[in-house]
C-alpha cells in the first residue's frame, strides 16, 4: 500500500494574533494555542517544513484604547513587540509538544530571540525545526500579512497559508448571505477585481508578483491544516 505524500514540502503559515485568543477578549488562550500546535505537529510529522508568521492583535487589543491618537509608527512598533510575545508563547507550546521551534525577530532583541537571518532560517527548516518569524517586517506601516508574503517568498515556500475563522473565501459574507458559496480556487486578479479583502493590498501584490499561491482556510476546523498540505479540497486557493 502506498502512503499518500504531502502536496507541499515547505509552507508558511500566517496566524493572526486573534486566533490565539480563543473565546477570550484578548490575550492568549492556553487550550487554543495547544490545539493549534497539535495541528502543526501533525504536518511536521509528514515531513513538511513549516514556518510561521504570527500577528499581535490579541495583545495589542488590550492596549489599543491607549494607542488612540498615538503616532502611527509608534503604535506599529508596539504591535511588533506584541508579535514577539506571541511567538515566544507559541514556541514554548511547540517545545512542550516535542517540536523544536526557533523564533527569529525582524527587530533586534537578542537577549530574548535571535535576529532574522535568511540562511539561518533556511538551515533550521531543512533540519526539521519550525521557524517562527516575529516582529513583522521590522518596519512600521506594513502588516503581518505583508511579512508573511515577504518571508514566504524569501524562504522559497510553495504556499502561504492564511489561517482565518472562516473555511475559505466566499462570494459574499456567509453570515449575512445564506446563498454565499465558497470558492475552491480563484485567481489573484479576480480576487482583486471583486475586492474580496483576503489580505492587504501590499501582501497580495507581492504574492501575485512572486507567483506564490495563497490558501485561505479555517484554523479552527479540526484537521484542516493537514488536509491543505495533503492537497485536498479544503479552503480556497488563490493563484497567479
Amino acid at each position: 500500500m502506498t502512503i499518500a505524500q504531502p502536496a507541499h514540502k515547505r509552507i508558511l503559515l500566517k496566524l493572526s494574533g486573534e486566533a490565539l485568543m480563543g473565546d477570550d477578549q484578548f490575550g492568549i488562550n492556553r487550550a487554543t494555542i495547544v490545539r493549534m500546535v497539535e495541528e502543526i505537529a501533525e504536518v511536521t510529522r509528514l515531513g513538511v517544513e513549516v514556518a510561521v508568521v504570527i500577528g499581535g492583535g490579541n495583545i495589542f487589543r488590550g492596549v489599543a484604547g491607549g494607542a488612540v491618537g498615538m503616532d502611527r509608527a509608534t503604535a506599529d512598533y508596539m504591535g511588533m513587540l506584541a508579535t514577539v510575545m506571541n511567538a515566544l508563547a507559541l514556541a514554548d507550546s511547540m517545545d512542550k509538544a516535542g517540536l523544536t521551534a526557533r523564533v527569529m525577530s525582524a527587530i533586534a532583541i537578542e537577549q530574548v530571540v535571535e535576529p532574522y537571518v535568511r540562511p539561518k532560517a533556511l538551515q533550521y527548516l531543512e533540519e526539521g525545526k519550525v521557524v517562527i518569524f516575529a516582529a513583522g517586517t521590522g518596519n512600521p506601516f506594513f502588516t503581518t500579512d505583508t511579512a508573511a508574503a515577504l518571508r514566504g517568498a524569501e524562504i522559497g515556500a510553495e504556499l502561504v497559508l492564511k489561517a482565518t475563522k472562516v473555511d475559505g473565501v466566499y462570494s459574499a459574507d456567509p453570515k449575512k448571505d445564506p446563498t454565499a458559496t465558497r470558492y475552491s480556487k480563484i485567481s489573484f486578479d479576480d480576487a482583486i477585481s471583486q475586492n474580496l479583502g483576503i489580505m492587504d493590498a501590499t501582501a497580495f501584490a507581492l504574492c501575485r508578483d512572486q507567483k506564490l499561491p495563497v490558501k485561505v482556510f479555517s484554523i479552527f476546523k479540526h484537521g484542516a491544516l493537514k488536509r491543505v498540505v495533503m492537497g485536498e479540497d479544503e479552503g480556497t486557493l488563490v493563484y497567479a
